[in-house]
């Protein structure tokens, strides 16, 4: 008698050859499967460092812009503080100058009076006009 019997409106029963399960043992034993888990298991923690660097990278990008935003904060308001600086001090000597040109104009006129007609006689009594009255100017020579 044969494995297979063929009987027509029966079930039919197929039997298998016998297979045997595996075990911890025969999967250690088996070096091709443990180096699969092991390059799957080495790519996913290849990837998880990847991953770290990246983001510690990006951490130190973060860092370096908001150092170089502070580096260039701060160097605008000085720029800023300086240039209000220089504009404040510019206004003072020109007020100034403004001034001094007046007063340097009054007294060219009152120097060009004095080589006119009658000009040293007012002039002397100009200087009289600085003595006080009832008093004695003494001369040396």
């Amino acid at each position: 008698m044969g494995y297979f019997h063929l009987n027509l409106g029966q079930p039919q029963r197929i039997e298998k050859p016998f297979r045997r399960k595996f075990s911890k043992k025969t999967i250690k034993s088996h070096p091709f499967r443990n180096k699969k888990i092991d390059a799957f298991t080495q790519v996913s923690e290849f990837q998880k460092e990847e991953f770290r660097r990246e983001l510690l990278y990006g951490y130190v990008a973060l860092v370096l812009k908001f150092g170089l935003l502070i580096v260039f904060a701060t160097s605008l308001v000085n720029l800023g503080l300086a240039s209000h600086q220089r504009v404040d001090r510019n206004l003072e000597l020109s007020n100034l100058l403004e001034k001094e040109s007046k007063k340097l104009h009054r007294l060219r006129l009152r120097f060009d009076e004095m080589f006119t007609n009658g000009g040293e006689q007012r002039f002397f009594k100009e200087q009289d006009q600085w003595i006080t009255p009832n008093s004695v100017r003494v001369i040396w020579r």
